[in-house]
């Protein structure tokens, strides 16, 4: 895991440099740069040439090499020192790393293919270490860049007459970087920048063990990217305005940023058999890390644009399957060995206040500082996931800070509209008022189950969410309780059908026969969702769910009803008033037909051990929250699954995780 500790470095480095918050209205004068270290992240889009060869005797003919285009949006990040002389010149050496795009052959740079065998090589990351020279202008440095390339890559062949698969670790390839571009000073402390670059990475060639064949691969790279840097040391003169003033105006922006690390593993249990998407019974231990930021700038009254690009990596264990009340939040069924970029949310959002009384809105993720009518309407369009508004709770939402498990921080049997990651296109408004809010939303659903693809055919596929939202105050404690039908059409098969054709059929299985039966289907649900402070230090909530359980789970889990409750404790009493204690509890349940499904050997997103005894999947998780320093937090937790995958002959599992999130 080379690149994953590279990767770690750089984004701790981030973590600790950006603080807590940055603001930033528009300055009296044009700030210029200043020698020192500085460090951030960037996005892009890299494209370019792959030559590959690959040559397989027992095919009979070589494949040709010949030249490929390779395109993928693409993310990293990037650290350096810069050096300004007295005549403005910059010199500067930089060193980056850069990862492809998370969805499905992004990573794949070459592939070829003879009668017997199919080869390709895919990029764990791609990386340089260059000089800087440029020349200041006030804010802005033009510059020109080169130095040494390098890539890990993994080399894969299939050989289609035994179907047996000779994988590789990954392999060191270098080669030479060149480009240019320009950094412009948005502040003191923070830069942007706009570059291209220009990588080659030379010839190299492979052997596999288990054939005798081998590849060798060329390739030529181009990347075009924009990115942000955090400038260590330099004087903060920024802020002009402070940040709690009312309005600070359009163009004004903030940034945050988050990078959690979970580990996470279960002792031995007992099973008698076990399949395709069970917990395998001998005990495992895997690991997850996310980073990311997340932008808000101001473009006019009310109007506020969002952007969060993330890095992903890691698995769940089991490869994210064996309990519908999975353990583990951050592993949302992408399993990357190195880290993926995704563009995680890119929205707007409009606010028209409505008059009347205000409130003061602290920064934070997805929410700009600053006073608002407490009565408006907000309307929201483009690529979030449906929980930022749906179904939202302070004791119990997020797996970054609070509970782990997918049963506990959100609606079970809410089978919301996303992709694999948890995330989808739309468009929602609400309108909120002091005591109650309304809020609903149309979304996109995956073009078939469990889906990273999303389904274009407008309204007559797609997901529909509302919630109703009521304040109150119970003996002086603020509570809030939430209720949200919501309805989707996708393509997807039906449990009944399968079983009837499985039936039909003798030596097939439901899971044999469910592709047969996928078609347009309506499925649809509500849920519930209260939580109540009980005293400053004490809050409590509590959650149902239920959906009609006819068809395949889209994009969430396989759950058609769900009870889940707990409460968060602060560690006042101790004197760690910022540590949390937190107790939760789940009992998730099928429908008849999905129980009938699964006992024929029917297969869901995350459950199916081909056969089942069925009783409800029991979750028991408890944790403990410890702020380290202001910003980083450690936890410990606990989960207990009974019946994992409602099978009673299987389990109880024990589930031990270390969670470790900085924000700033």
């Amino acid at each position: 895991m080379k690149a994953f500790a590279c990767f770690g470095v750089a984004a701790g480095g981030i973590a600790a440099a950006i603080s807590l918050l940055a603001v930033r209205p528009a300055l009296a004068a044009d700030p210029v740069p200043a020698s020192g270290f500085y460090a951030g992240a960037h996005m892009g889009y890299l494209f370019g040439n792959a030559t590959a060869t690959l040559a397989d005797p027992t095919g009979g003919v070589a494949s040709a090499g010949g030249t490929s285009p390779y395109g993928t949006l693409a993310g990293g990040v990037q650290a350096g020192y810069q050096w300004i002389t007295p005549s403005r010149w910059m010199l500067g050496l930089e060193a980056d790393l850069t990862f492809a795009n998370f969805m499905d052959l992004s990573d794949t740079l070459s592939y070829r293919a003879t009668g017997t065998g199919t080869a390709n090589e895919q990029l764990e990351f791609l990386g340089s270490l260059r000089g800087r020279v440029g020349y200041t202008f006030g804010a802005w440095t033009p510059y020109l860049t080169g130095g040494l390339a390098f890539a890990s890559t993994r080399f894969s062949r299939t050989d289609l007459t035994t179907g047996n698969e000779d994988a590789t670790p990954g392999q060191w390839r270098t080669g030479y970087t060149v480009g240019g571009g320009v950094d412009y000073m948005l502040d003191p402390r923070w830069s942007a920048r706009l570059e291209y670059l220009y990588t080659n990475l030379s010839l190299r060639g492979f052997s596999f063990a288990s054939a005798p064949a081998s590849y060798s691969s060329q390739y030529s790279l181009n990347e075009f990217r924009v990115g942000l840097n955090y400038h260590f040391g330099a004087p903060d003169k920024a802020r002009e305005t402070p940040p709690e003033a009312e309005d600070l105006g359009p163009g004004t922006w903030e940034v945050h940023g988050q990078s959690t690390f979970i580990f996470q593993g279960y002792a031995p249990f007992g099973a008698p058999y076990s399949g395709q998407n069970s917990l395998p019974p001998e005990g495992q231990s895997r690991e997850t890390w996310t980073s990311s930021l997340f932008l808000g700038m101001r473009l006019w009254k009310g109007g506020e644009l969002y952007f969060n690009p993330e890095l992903l990596q890691g698995f769940g264990v089991a490869n994210t399957t064996g309990a519908a009340g999975f353990p583990n939040g951050e592993a949302q069924k992408s399993n990357f060995p190195f880290p993926r970029f995704n563009i995680s949310r890119l929205f707007l959002r409009q606010e028209f206040g409505l008059g009347g009384e205000t409130e003061t809105v602290e920064s934070d993720y997805g929410q700009l500082a600053g006073k608002k009518d407490v009565s408006r309407v907000t309307v929201q369009i483009g690529k979030f996931a449906v929980h930022d508004l749906f179904d939202t709770n302070d004791y119990a939402q997020d797996p970054r800070v609070d509970f782990l498990n997918w049963s506990i921080w959100a609606s079970g049997a809410f089978d919301y509209p996303a992709d694999r990651v948890g995330l989808t296109y739309g468009v929602a408004a609400e309108l909120n008022h002091p005591q109650w809010a309304v809020r609903a939303g149309y979304f996109l659903v995956g073009n078939a189950p469990n889906a990273n693809v999303m389904d274009w055919n407008l309204f007559s596929r797609g997901g529909y969410v509302a919630e109703g939202e009521l304040r109150y105050n119970a003996f002086d404690h603020p509570g809030v309780f939430k209720v949200g039908p919501w309805l989707t059409s996708t393509f997807s098969g039906s449990y009944s059908q399968a079983v009837a054709l499985a039936n039909a059929n003798p030596g097939l299985t439901a899971n044999d026969t469910i592709a047969q039966t996928r078609q347009g289907r309506v499925k649809y649900g509500i849920y519930t969702n209260l939580q109540q402070e009980i005293s400053k230090e004490l809050g409590a909530f509590a959650r149902w769910s239920w959906n009609n359980g006819q068809n395949e789970t889209s994009a969430f889990t396989d759950i058609s009803q769900s009870v889940s409750f707990g409460m968060q404790l602060k560690g006042n009493a101790w004197g760690r008033e910022n540590d949390v204690i937190g107790l939760g509890a789940a009992f998730n349940m099928l429908s008849a037909s999905a129980a009938s499904y699964f006992a024929a050997g029917g297969m869901g997103v995350l459950v199916g051990d081909g056969a089942l005894s069925y009783a409800s999947e029991n979750v028991f998780e408890t944790y403990y929250a410890l702020q380290l320093i202001k910003g980083l937090t450690a936890t410990v937790d606990y989960q207990l699954l009974v019946n994992p995958a409602y099978n009673t002959v299987r389990g109880p599992v024990n589930v031990f995780s270390a969670r470790l999130h900085a924000f700033f």
